[in-house]
C-alpha cells in the first residue's frame, strides 16, 4: 500500500507539471500599429457603399462594381507610378559621396525612367508582371457580387487589355504545350477574413525576373547562432546577381511554420507590408522584426561590391528580416526582392467610400542637377550596322566594365525562339543569318502605343539562354549577346572558346528605352508568337556594359556559384 501511494504521488506530480498552459491566441503577424497607418490614400469615389443595422450591428455594403474599380486602378497605377521612398532612395545613391559612377548612372537612368511612365502611357518595365491581390475583409463587410475573387479579375482584365502593358501568362494545354492567355489572367488572388468593418487591400505586380529570385532553404537549429547565419545569408544573397535589377528591397525571413508560410512572408515583407510588426517576439509565437540584424545584412550588401547592377555600393536599397516561429524539426529561410519596378499599393474600402494608396505623380521632383563628368568614365560609342568581325574588333580593344552606347540594328529573340532557332540547327538548316550579322538582344515588348516606336523594351534575364550559346556561337551566331544579369560559366567559356561578348543593359528603365533610343520596330520571324517573336529593332545611343569578353574576363566572376 505504501509502495501504491508513493507511485501515484510521483504520478500526480507528473501531471501536474506537464500540465498545459491556458489557452492563448496570439495572432503571429500582430502589429504595433496597422500597416496602413501612415500611407497616403486618395479617394477614388463615395459610389458602391452604403450601410445597414442588423442584429445591433453596422454592415458595410459594397457592390462588386467597387472591387472591380479598385483593382482596375490599382494595377494601372502600379504599373506607372512608385512609391515617394522608393524614388527618395535613387535620389539619395545620387548625394552619396561612396557610391560609384556605375551606381549614380543607374540610379539616374531609373529615376529619368519613372519620370516618363509617370505620364501613364509606357509602364515603367516592360514585364508587366502577374498581378497579385490580397484582401482582408472585416467580419462586418456584405459584398454584393457573384464571387470577389472574379470582380478582382475583372479590373485586372479591363487594365492589361485596355492598357500598354504585356501579357505574360501563359496557359498549360497539357504537360508540355501553353498558350498565352492574351489577357493576362489569371491574376493571383488571395482573400482572408478579419475582424471589422473594412476591406483592405495589398495590390503588387511581380515580373518573371524579381520573382524568380525568391529561394527557400530548409536549415535547422544549428544556423541560429549570430556568426553562422550572418555567414549564411552572406554566401546566399551574393547568389541573387542583378537579373531582378538591383537596387533591391531584400527580404529575408527564419522560420515560419511551413515553408509556404515563410515565403509568403518573404513576398509581404518586400513589398514593406510588414514594416510595423514588432521589435521582440514573445513565448507564444508572435513575428517580429530584427533591426540590428537588418543593419548587419545591409552593411553586407555594401560590401560584397556588386552595385546598383555594374560594380558599387548599392546592391540593396534596404533590408527588412522577420523572425518567425517554426517547427522544432525545421527551420525554412526564405530569402527575396523586391526590384527596381517596386510595385505595390494598398487598398481600402469602407463606408466613406473606396481609397488607393496616392503613389507619386510627380518624380521630376526627385530628378537632380547631374554633369557627365559625375557618372562615368569614358563611354565607347558602337556602330551596329559595321560588320560583325568589326563589331568584335573594336570590343575587344576596352575591358569589362567599359561603358558603351549603341547605335544601329539588333535582334531581339527570347526562350521560345532560341528553341525554335536551335530546331533549325540540330535539323541541319543552320542559323538564319541575322542571328550572324546583329547583336542578340534578350528581350520582351510590351504594347506599343499610338504614335511610338514601341513599348516599353526592356531587357530580360540573360541565363535562361545560357545552354543555347556554345552551339549558336560555333554556328556563327549570337556572337554579341545583350540582356541583363549574370550569366553561367558556360556562356564565359563560350565567349572565349569562339570570340564573343556579352553586353550588360541596365535592368529596369524600360520606359526610357522604348523613348529615347528604340527608333524602329519590325517582325523578322515567328509573328505567332507574340512578345516571344523575332524582331528587328533600330537604336541609337542604347546604354550598356561590357560584361563577359572573349579572353575570358567576366564583370561577376567572383560572385558565380555553377
Amino acid at each position: 500500500l505504501l509502495d501504491s501511494s508513493w507511485r501515484l504521488s510521483r504520478l500526480s506530480s507528473r501531471c501536474l507539471a506537464t500540465a498545459p498552459r491556458p489557452f492563448h491566441y496570439q495572432d503571429v503577424m500582430e502589429m504595433t500599429r496597422p500597416a496602413d497607418s501612415d500611407t497616403p490614400y486618395k479617394k477614388l469615389t463615395t459610389d458602391y457603399v452604403c450601410t445597414s443595422e442588423h442584429l445591433g450591428k453596422k454592415i458595410l455594403h459594397v457592390d462588386g462594381k467597387a472591387l472591380t474599380l479598385l483593382a482596375q486602378t490599382a494595377m494601372v497605377d502600379i504599373a506607372h507610378l512608385l512609391r515617394p521612398g522608393h524614388l527618395q532612395s535613387l535620389a539619395n545613391i545620387l548625394k552619396d559621396s561612396e557610391a560609384s559612377k556605375n551606381d549614380k548612372f543607374v540610379a539616374l537612368e531609373l529615376l529619368k525612367n519613372a519620370n516618363i511612365a509617370a505620364n501613364m502611357v509606357l509602364p515603367g518595365c516592360q514585364d508587366t508582371g502577374t498581378a497579385i491581390v490580397i484582401g482582408k475583409k472585416g467580419q462586418y463587410v456584405m459584398t454584393h457580387c457573384a464571387d470577389d475573387a472574379s470582380a478582382l479579375s475583372h479590373g485586372v482584365y479591363n487594365t492589361y487589355t485596355g492598357t500598354n502593358l504585356r501579357y505574360s501568362q501563359v496557359s498549360p494545354l497539357d504537360m508540355y504545350e501553353e498558350k498565352n492567355t492574351g489577357t493576362n489572367l489569371p491574376a493571383q488572388i488571395e482573400l482572408y477574413s478579419t475582424p471589422g468593418r473594412e476591406y483592405k487591400f495589398l495590390f503588387m505586380a511581380k515580373g518573371g525576373g524579381s520573382a524568380n529570385k525568391t529561394f527557400l532553404y530548409q536549415q535547422t537549429k544549428s544556423v541560429l547562432n549570430p556568426e553562422k547565419l550572418l555567414k549564411f545569408v552572406d554566401e546566399k544573397i551574393k547568389t541573387l546577381g542583378t537579373a531582378a535589377c538591383p537596387p533591391y528591397h531584400l527580404a529575408i525571413v527564419i522560420g515560419g511554420t511551413s515553408a509556404e508560410a515563410c515565403l509568403k512572408t518573404v513576398k509581404l515583407a518586400s513589398a514593406r507590408y510588414l514594416d510595423n510588426l514588432h521589435d521582440s517576439g514573445n513565448e507564444h509565437g508572435r513575428a517580429f522584426r530584427d533591426h540590428q540584424f537588418e543593419e548587419q545584412v545591409l552593411a553586407l550588401t555594401r560590401q560584397c561590391g556588386i552595385g546598383a547592377q555594374f560594380g558599387g555600393k548599392y546592391f540593396c536599397h534596404d533590408v527588412r528580416v522577420v523572425r518567425l516561429p517554426r517547427h522544432g524539426a525545421s527551420c525554412p529561410i526564405g530569402i527575396g526582392v523586391s526590384c527596381s519596378a517596386d510595385r505595390q499599393a494598398l487598398g481600402k474600402i469602407d463606408e466613406t467610400g473606396v481609397y488607393l494608396e496616392q503613389l507619386e505623380t510627380d518624380p521630376s521632383k526627385y530628378l537632380p542637377e547631374i554633369r557627365d563628368s559625375d557618372l562615368g568614365n569614358e563611354v565607347v560609342k558602337v556602330d551596329l550596322n559595321q560588320p560583325m568581325d568589326k563589331v568584335l574588333s573594336l570590343l575587344s580593344k576596352y575591358p569589362v566594365r567599359t561603358r558603351l552606347s549603341l547605335s544601329g540594328t539588333l535582334v531581339v529573340a527570347r526562350d521560345i525562339a532560341h528553341a525554335k532557332l536551335k530546331q533549325r540547327l540540330d535539323s541541319g538548316q543552320g542559323l538564319p543569318q541575322y542571328i550572324k550579322d546583329h547583336p542578340v538582344y534578350y528581350a520582351g515588348p510590351a504594347k506599343t502605343p499610338e504614335g511610338y516606336a514601341s513599348g516599353s523594351f526592356g531587357p530580360t534575364t540573360a541565363g535562361r539562354m545560357d545552354s543555347y550559346v556554345d552551339q549558336f556561337q560555333a554556328a556563327g551566331g549570337s556572337m554579341v549577346m545583350l540582356a541583363k544579369g549574370n550569366r553561367s560559366r558556360a556562356v564565359t567559356e563560350a565567349c572565349k572558346k569562339h570570340g564573343g561578348f556579352y553586353l550588360g543593359s541596365i535592368g529596369g528603365p524600360a520606359a526610357i528605352l522604348a523613348q529615347n533610343s528604340i527608333k524602329k520596330v519590325e517582325v523578322l520571324e515567328y509573328q505567332e508568337l507574340g512578345m516571344e517573336a523575332v524582331w528587328r529593332v533600330e537604336v541609337e545611343n542604347f546604354p550598356a556594359f561590357i560584361v563577359v569578353d572573349n579572353k575570358g574576363n567576366d564583370f561577376f566572376k567572383q560572385w558565380q556559384t555553377d
